[in-house]
């Protein structure tokens, strides 16, 4: 049986924001602040002494190999000592995007695919538009960014996205939290589906691992077709590569308490990475309410931090 699930506008709002979740700031800091810089494709997010974190993308580089509409995406994202762990549209799944949130079956009336698979509902004039990229608070310690973007079919707003980014550099890794509010402007239907959401897309290259809490994880491969295949909640995965000729690296992805039942649809195949809402049944959003997400990022030089397990809750 199909399970229907409306989620309503402050039902998960209150209880949905832990401290373990929050960034403590403070005052003071001798340490050069955190600070956005214009990019050729966006705006990326620059620790105190110029290196890289992120680059939030908003527009798709000439020639690229990206097939999707859109780009609203965390491409590149690098450890502390640079190393990338994200990937931009590979030739196997070239509507992938690095770190992106987007479902390929949603109904507004109108069927819409802004994921950018295109086999279960239109990809045409489906597009998500950045209209903000901005610097809310910065200091030695972290930054805290507000994006904003329109979901679009053709001239038509159907959704309101609202992306809450808190960066800091904490025990040699960086810890990113991201917290959507979605508020479509007439009723939202998300199919049920193995996959689509919150999704990383890491690098293929090199030896491969997935780990959980308790440590490597040996699953069944998921069906793309069969949400009942998709690997149990758990409160992290992780994903770390040891590169051909470098470097170990990886990215812990972290499911916020207070989000929707989850099952993922973790392929390592394709080093993807995918907390999926819709596995266990459709989502639906009254018009002008909203659904809240939180995840968090882990990005680590080296082997899976013990420590992960100490950020939010198990």
């Amino acid at each position: 049986m199909i399970l229907q699930r409306w989620v309503k506008l402050g039902c998960v709002l209150a209880a949905s924001i832990t401290t373990l979740w929050l960034p403590s700031p403070s005052f003071g800091d001798e340490v050069p602040s955190f600070r956005l810089e214009k990019s050729s494709h966006g705006k990326k997010l620059v620790t105190g002494d110029g290196r890289t974190v992120f680059q939030y993308m908003t527009q798709k580089p000439v020639g690229t190999n990206l097939s999707a509409n859109s780009t609203c995406c965390l491409y590149p994202l690098n450890t502390p000592k640079g190393v990338r762990v994200v990937d931009l549209a590979p030739g196997d799944h070239r509507h992938h995007r690095g770190v992106f949130l987007a479902w390929h079956a949603m109904e507004f009336g109108k069927r819409a695919d802004f994921w950018g698979w295109g086999e279960m509902a239109p990809t045409e004039d489906r597009k998500i538009i950045n209209q903000e990229v901005e610097l809310l608070d910065a200091n030695g310690e972290y930054a805290k960014l507000l994006i904003k973007n329109d979901w679009k079919i053709g001239e038509r707003k159907v959704v309101d996205e609202k992306l809450m980014i808190t960066a800091r550099e904490k025990d040699a890794t960086y810890v990113i939290d991201l917290k959507y509010r979605l508020t479509p402007t007439e009723n939202m239907t998300l199919d049920q589906s193995a996959f689509g959401g919150f999704c990383v897309k890491s690098r293929q290259d090199g030896k491969r691992a997935f780990f959980d809490p308790k440590g490597q994880v040996e699953l069944p491969k998921p069906h793309h077709l069969k949400p009942e295949t998709d690997w149990p909640n758990a409160a992290f995965y992780d994903y770390t590569f040891t590169l051909d000729a470098g470097p170990t690296a990886g990215i812990t992805v972290m499911n916020h308490p207070s989000n929707p039942p989850t099952r993922w649809h973790n392929l390592i195949s394709i080093a993807m990475i995918n907390p999926c809402i819709v596995a266990e049944g459709p989502v639906k959003v009254a018009k002008d309410d909203s659904l809240l997400l939180q995840y968090r990022l882990i990005i680590h030089d080296g082997a899976r931090p013990d420590a992960v397990s100490t950020f939010g809750r198990n």
